[in-house]
């Protein structure tokens, strides 16, 4: 199978020097200055041969992800000079796989935000931001910059953090974990280093150095959840906090992101499908902005830079040819999932009969056995000549037998271009311990295949997603993976609305279902514009205020709107009670009403009917998904095993390795 990429990648070649003088001798209109720009710009052809992936690190918090997670980590060139051969790299693995078996499963800890800069490691140590020498890094020998505990927060963490050209600064953001509400202080590092400024709701934030060597910080600020309005401050004897940039386009947000070789600012103003660039002079940060190309509807591009050189990543221009299919022996030629990267130079490739043409490849790492598979999914016919090959991700320790007799968590989100997530969690790991099955499956909707992959998975494509999950389900148990009685779905926040459909549609492929912060009720949520993110994501649900196509297709599939009384999995549903993004309104009038559409089913059944469990469990604060909460675990796991029939006992011993009661 090929795919066809629409990726295109350029590199525009030009002189930085003359951007500045430009600048200097004239008033350029912004709008127009792009043909300028451009007369001076030596076009160079680039030819991508790695994936792209982790993007400027925006908000991870699901339903409100506003772009592609593209990376302009990767698509630099490489001086071959500094590639490392394959046996280095295999080397390096062995190291780190020797380490983490010998290591006591309790000394294993999930890393929160982190930065090195020039000699040192800024980090949070306990409710403090400190700092040490990268060598001294895993020791206890740190200096403490700032005690969270000033702020007079419940639980406060640090985000983000960013650390000024010289180190005379440095900023961090910091949250809580029941609200979204953040704060960025900005620290003076001397000998007694103190707090210099505080600024309440920033989103994201960069350091450059003007001509006189006066650090700079640009921020963004939110208020109801959206960035529109661009900050920048100075300190010291020089203190100033001016606006620079307010967007006035309600469905468009701004985010800034710092070339990686420090020289320009970018400033992002995008919503789902559109975006426009401002480059800000690293050197020059008092100088106007420069617009690399005005906002196309339907046009996304991303800007890096390096050796004079703008890399700009877009999906218009020629398309590129990716060849993802491959015999059992070979790796894909672009995956999205940060794991596969890890681990797909470093793992023995093992062949197994059973999956036949179904197999992409097998990856062995340690005592557990990563498969990729694809399933089939339906637009049409259910042939190969009509339908879509949908990758899923599976999981199972390798000594498992009968699968076909064990538990599987299968996990989908199928939303808004972004790749579903398989970072390490504690709980992920007990269960695979414990003998279970986890797969994940990249729906369309997501990202893993690309802009395209997205595109054919939202507004009028929606139920293409559907159709993908219940393929890959179907594919799971035709494969010898678990069986129906014996499966479980989880997802949270746009994820729900697959989860929330496919149990509408076909509630006989699943025994229990698991939900966090869901998206149940589409129709209504997309027809009342008073919610903050209503405007943004008409890219992604559709208009149903106003176009009554969009409002008819999402009838069809609306998890709320199309539940009737029949037999539901069991259900158990996490909200938070001041949610913003996903209101907790719709949440529980979908409960309610799937409760009504049970109790009149059961009427029609015989005695000994079984009605499935639907459980609500409204967590305080205004958060939206609350990853490490101890709670939403344990509850989450305990019903999953009681809805099973399975033993806990030991499910839990191994969690408490990993999480302190």
């Amino acid at each position: 199978m090929q795919q066809k990429s629409k990726l295109f990648l350029q590199a525009l070649k030009y002189s930085i020097p003359h951007l500045g003088k430009c600048m200097q001798k004239q008033h350029v209109n912004h709008c127009n200055f792009a043909d300028h720009y451009y007369s001076r710009i030596k076009l160079k052809k680039y030819h991508p041969t790695k994936c792209l992936q982790n993007k400027p690190r925006i908000s991870e918090l699901a339903r409100n992800i506003p772009s592609r997670n593209f990376s302009c980590k990767e698509f630099l060139p490489i001086k071959q000079e500094n590639k490392k051969s394959l046996s280095e790299n295999m080397d390096a693995f062995e190291k780190v796989r020797t380490k983490l078996e010998t290591q006591p499963q309790e000394e294993y800890e999930i890393i929160n935000a982190e930065i090195k800069h020039g000699g040192f490691v800024y980090y949070q140590e306990g409710c403090c931001l400190v700092r040490s020498k990268d060598e001294e890094a895993d020791n206890d020998n740190y200096e403490v910059l700032f005690n969270l505990e000033e702020l007079k927060l419940e639980q406060p963490f640090i985000d983000c953090i960013r650390v000024a050209p010289d180190e005379k600064y440095v900023a961090a953001k910091i949250r809580t974990e029941d609200s979204e509400a953040s704060t960025c202080v900005v620290v003076k590092l001397s000998d007694q280093p103190v707090m210099e400024a505080s600024f309440p709701n920033v989103s994201s934030f960069e350091w450059v150095k003007d001509e006189e060597d006066e650090d700079v910080l640009f921020y963004t600020f939110q208020r109801n959840l959206r960035c529109h309005d661009v900050y920048r401050a100075t300190f010291g004897d020089n203190r100033r906090n001016e606006r620079f940039y307010t967007e006035k386009d309600p469905s468009f947000f701004v985010f800034l992101y710092l070339t990686k070789d420090s020289r320009f600012l970018t400033m992002n103003i995008m919503n789902k499908t559109t975006s426009e660039v401002w480059l800000i002079d690293g050197m020059s940060p008092w100088d106007p902005p420069v617009l690399i190309q005005k906002r196309i509807h339907g046009v996304l591009y991303y800007v890096e830079h390096r050796d004079d050189e703008l890399y700009i990543l877009t999906n218009v221009g020629e398309p590129t040819e990716f060849k993802l299919m491959r015999t059992a022996a070979d790796t894909p030629a672009i995956m999205n999932w940060d794991l596969f990267f890890t681990m797909k130079r470093n793992t023995k490739v093992v062949d197994l009969d059973m999956f036949k043409d179904h197999c992409v490849l097998f990856l062995k790492h340690s005592n557990l056995l990563y498969v990729n598979v694809i399933g089939l999914a339906d637009d049409s016919v259910q042939s190969l000549k009509d339908g879509k090959l949908v990758p899923m991700t599976i999981f199972h320790k390798m000594d498992s037998e009968d699968l076909q007799k064990k538990p599987l968590l299968v996990h989908v989100y199928g939303a808004y271009g972004m790749d579903l997530k398989m970072n390490f969690r504690p709980e992920r790991r007990v269960l695979v311990d414990d003998g279970w099955i986890l797969a994940y499956c990249h729906v369309r909707g997501g990202g893993e295949l690309g802009l395209q992959w997205h595109a054919d998975g939202r507004l009028t494509k929606k139920l293409n997603g559907l159709a993908d999950l219940e393929a890959c389900i179907k594919t799971l148990h035709g494969q010898g993976f678990s069986q129906p009685s014996l499966t479980t779905l989880t997802a949270f926040s746009a994820g729900g609305v697959l989860v929330g459909a496919l149990c509408n549609s076909n509630p006989e492929l699943l025994r229990a279902v698991t939900l966090e912060a869901p998206f149940l009720d589409v129709l209504n949520t997309m027809m009342d514009t008073t919610l903050p993110l209503t405007l943004e994501e008409l890219e992604e649900w559709g208009n149903p205020s106003s176009d009554e196509k969009h409002k008819n297709y999402i009838k069809r599939y609306c998890p709320y709107q199309n539940i009737k009384p029949k037999h539901f999995p069991s259900i158990h549903i996490t909200a938070y009670e001041n949610d913003e993004r996903v209101p907790l309104k719709g949440i529980v009038n979908y409960t309610e009403k799937l409760k009504e559409a049970i109790v009149e089913h059961a009427k029609g059944t015989g005695e000994g009917y079984q009605a499935p469990n639907i459980i609500l469990d409204i967590q305080p604060g205004g958060n939206h998904v609350i990853e490490d909460s101890h709670k939403k675990i344990t509850a989450q796991i305990k019903f999953l095993y009681e809805e099973l029939g399975l033993d806990s006992t030991s499910v839990f011993e191994n969690l408490k390795k990993y999480l302190k009661f």
